[in-house]
């Protein structure tokens, strides 16, 4: 079953990803008016990336986790089979 879902799991890694992306993008305008600052860039203030990156992290795992939990939730329901590891309660 881990070879079926795979690529399930891979596209909806991605369409999380990007859905995590906006909502990064949109909670960051109500908090600045500026892009937020890239790590990359010489002259990015350590007061704005820090922040950036933590609440970019922050929103990029929450959309993940929640996104790939609700899909393998899906999986199981239609195939029967829990595409992961199991609980520790079920061990």
């Amino acid at each position: 079953m881990k070879l079926i879902f795979a690529p399930i799991g891979i596209v909806t890694g991605l369409l999380a990803g990007m859905l995590a992306r906006k909502g990064f993008e949109r909670l960051w305008a109500v908090v600045d008016d500026e892009e937020p600052p890239d790590p990359s860039d010489r002259d990015a203030p350590y007061v704005k990336l820090i922040p950036a990156l933590v609440v970019e992290g922050a929103v990029f795992r929450l959309t993940k986790g929640v996104v790939d939990h609700g899909v393998r939730g899906g999986f199981a329901r239609l195939t029967g089979t829990w595409p992961g590891d199991e609980s520790a309660s079920q061990r």
